[in-house]
């Protein structure tokens, strides 16, 4: 999560004071003489809106929509732009009173962290100067303008706009919007459709309408303060396509997808997870695989299944047990010199999304009873899927799973996570023909998982042992339900 920065005062011509009679004037010091009051004209503030920092990992965001347009007037608290992080999707909210007087970044603009996006004028009259100022500074070079700045004569130096960064809240419906020292109740209407002159969607909602090729301003909203949420514009999908289902000449079916020998750029999401990937490959890491019966773990799963229980939390929960008895696979390397005992065993468990994978954390599973963890889990995929995860909620895992036994896929090896000690793969639970202790011919149901661990700090002896005690817990889960 970004945090405001509170940057010096920076009017349009020289910082500035008043006197008791209400005149404005700026100190000015001459050599040998008292400083003297030097009357001068106010004028307001023009401020730029720079791209925050999400993330500690994020590097440059995309702009997914924004909320308002140019020339619109802003209030302290409102939401003013979406960006998506490597992560997820978050609304920005302003701060400062004024006018958004210039967008410098369309939307689908991509803007590195720190660099302007748009312009905030503080009064009406100000906008054309910083339009002005929006068009110059897009096409004059950097350097040029530090020239162009540094060689005018003509009297005190021009100031360039204040910059400050907007505060990023969670992307969601909004309920009340807590600014500063201050709480904003809700008003009777949405201040983004003042007027009626746009539709407010969540953003989730504007990317599906995308997708969906849905028009936002025929959609009725039937959120908060009639914001349009994801199953509006599904609803409104479902009724178009029903209308145009009607019968007509036969079409040929357009393929929609991809377009072969064409060179696709990274989305945000896909950016974090390459550089992640290859950051992993300075690990000296290796592999240790187990077999573990599964009869036990199935037969509970279907006792409690209807009580909302996941095999996902099933799996976590045993896990988290085990590392509880053997904290070193819990541990982590940062710097290469030394290591971590984590203090909490926060379980990340790989989600796949469309164009990217992210790891939401189920915090302390080893002390979350069963049916918490399995509502928090379902919460945690919910807001994955709609980009909505907090930095806390997918940042924070100290050791990760990675399930691919839903499809079928009995065994596979898993890229360990940058600053954590090791990740489980687990495959599929299938029926096997195995040896009895009496020595005759059983049938039972049996996984491969397949664990992935750093090896400056964690050891052959070490895996093998924290495996031992997964597989007891898995084939006795007595104890997952407590």
């Amino acid at each position: 999560m970004a945090h405001l920065l509170r940057t010096t005062f920076l009017p349009s011509s020289a910082s500035l004071r008043r006197n008791p009679r209400g005149n404005a004037y700026t100190s000015i010091h001459i050599p040998g003489n008292r400083v003297r009051p030097c009357p001068v004209q106010v004028q307001a503030k023009i401020r730029e809106i720079f791209m925050p920092a999400l993330s500690s990992t994020m590097t440059e965001g995309k702009i997914v929509s924004w909320v308002k347009s140019e020339g619109d007037q802003l209030s302290k608290g409102e939401s003013v732009v979406v960006v998506e992080s490597d992560k997820a999707d978050m609304d920005v909210e302003t701060f400062y009173d004024g006018y958004l007087a210039a967008i410098m970044v369309d939307e689908g603009g991509v803007a590195a962290v720190g660099s302007a996006i748009a312009l905030l004028a503080e009064t009406e009259e100000e906008i054309v100067e910083a339009k002005s100022k929006a068009t110059s500074s897009s096409a004059a070079p950097p350097a040029a303008a530090a020239s162009s700045s540094s060689a005018s004569t003509g009297g005190a130096e021009k100031p360039q706009p204040e910059k400050f960064a907007e505060a990023p809240i969670a992307a969601a419906p909004p309920k009340s919007v807590v600014a500063a020292s201050a709480v904003h109740p809700a008003s009777a209407g949405h201040p983004a459709s003042e007027g009626g002159k746009r539709a407010v969607a969540s953003p989730y909602a504007k990317k599906l309408a995308k997708e969906l090729k849905v028009e936002l301003h025929t959609v009725v909203g039937s959120g908060p303060m009639g914001r349009i949420v994801a199953k509006d514009v599904e609803a409104a999908a479902a009724s178009s396509d029903s209308a145009a289902k009607q019968p007509g000449p036969a079409m040929a079916a357009t393929p929609a997808g991809i377009q072969f020998g064409s060179v696709v750029p990274f989305t945000t999401m896909q950016g974090a997870v390459s550089r992640n990937m290859v950051e992993s490959l300075a690990v000296p890491t290796f592999r240790v695989g187990y077999t573990i019966t599964t009869d036990a773990l199935d037969a509970l799963y279907k006792k409690i299944k209807s009580k909302g229980v996941t095999m996902t939390a099933l799996l976590a929960k045993a896990t988290a047990l085990a590392l509880v008895k053997h904290p070193v696979v819990n541990a982590s390397c940062r710097d290469g010199n030394s290591f971590t005992y984590n203090g909490s065993i926060n379980i990340a468990v790989a989600v796949a999304m469309d164009g990217g994978l992210i790891t939401p954390v189920l915090q302390d599973a080893d002390k979350v009873d069963i049916y918490s963890l399995s509502r928090k889990w379902k919460e945690l995929v919910d807001k994955a899927r709609a980009k909505q995860l907090q930095p806390q909620e997918y940042n924070t895992g100290t050791f990760t799973l990675s399930n691919l036994g839903m499809f079928g896929v009995d065994r596979f090896d898993a890229i360990l996570p940058p600053g954590t000690g090791a990740i489980m793969a687990v495959g599929a639970s299938q029926p096997s023909v195995v040896a009895t202790k009496d020595g005759q011919i059983g049938m039972k149901n049996q996984m491969q998982v397949n664990v992935t661990a750093d090896h400056r700090i964690i050891y052959g002896a070490d895996l093998a042992s924290f495996l031992q005690t997964m597989a007891k817990i898995i084939e006795d889960p007595k104890d997952l339900t407590f």
